[in-house]
């Protein structure tokens, strides 16, 4: 490969140029990278808080569905359920968020929350127990669709943090070494070049020196 360079001056300006641009973008790419952690084990933070919360508002709704259950049967209890099901439309869009060039997704629940009169059943034939349970079934199913979010980003984000860990580690382990040795077999062809011309400067000076010695003799 050495013998495909050509060891010149301007070789080892545009190599030398060459090294400054691989230095910096090797300095934004672990800046970079840096940021993505950061955001990372932010959204990181964000979904087990998340997941608590989900997990604390289903544990109460169990409860509540069970008192409910005691109070009403579970068939009757089914039956509010079956009245006050519907089909909730989830959007996911991407692109619409950019955290340091990962594109993460914004997912979105429509109408999730619903008053008493909205859940088709019969508000006189339930109890307050079958309205919080109903009202906290919807309000973990929101926070749910916002976990869900959080953990697609955290999936993006990571594949960024693995791709931007790629192509520092190439840089700097590969890129730039090879560079900078290409740099210095140059430098050395050069010095090389310039010993043997003022080595042949000087013998050509010498035998001019002994010809003029010669001639005035």
């Amino acid at each position: 490969m050495l013998e495909n360079i050509k060891p010149t001056r301007m070789e080892l300006l545009k190599l030398r140029q060459r090294i400054r641009l691989a230095k910096k973008g090797h300095r934004l790419l672990k800046e970079k990278r840096d940021a993505l952690f950061s955001e990372f084990y932010k959204e990181l933070k964000n979904a087990k808080q998340l997941r608590r919360e989900v997990e604390q508002l289903l544990d109460k709704a169990y409860l509540t569905l069970a008192i409910a259950q005691a109070q009403f049967g579970r068939l009757k209890v089914a039956e509010f359920a079956s009245a006050s099901a519907r089909n909730t439309k989830l959007s996911a869009s991407f692109g619409e968020r950019n955290i340091m060039g990962a594109r993460v997704p914004i997912i979105e629940a429509q109408n999730i929350k619903r008053n008493i009169l909205e859940r088709g059943y019969c508000i006189t034939d339930s109890g307050s127990a079958v309205d919080e349970s109903a009202s906290l079934f919807e309000e973990a199913l929101e926070k749910l669709v916002k976990l869900a979010e959080k953990e697609a980003s955290l999936e993006k984000l990571a594949f960024e943090i693995t791709k931007t860990r790629r192509k520092v580690n190439s840089l700097e382990k590969r890129v730039i070494p090879k560079m900078e040795s290409l740099e210095k077999y140059i430098r050395f062809r050069l010095e090389e070049r310039e010993r043997e011309m003022i080595f042949t400067l000087k013998k050509a000076k010498k035998k001019i020196e002994e010809r003029a010695q010669l001639q005035n003799a």
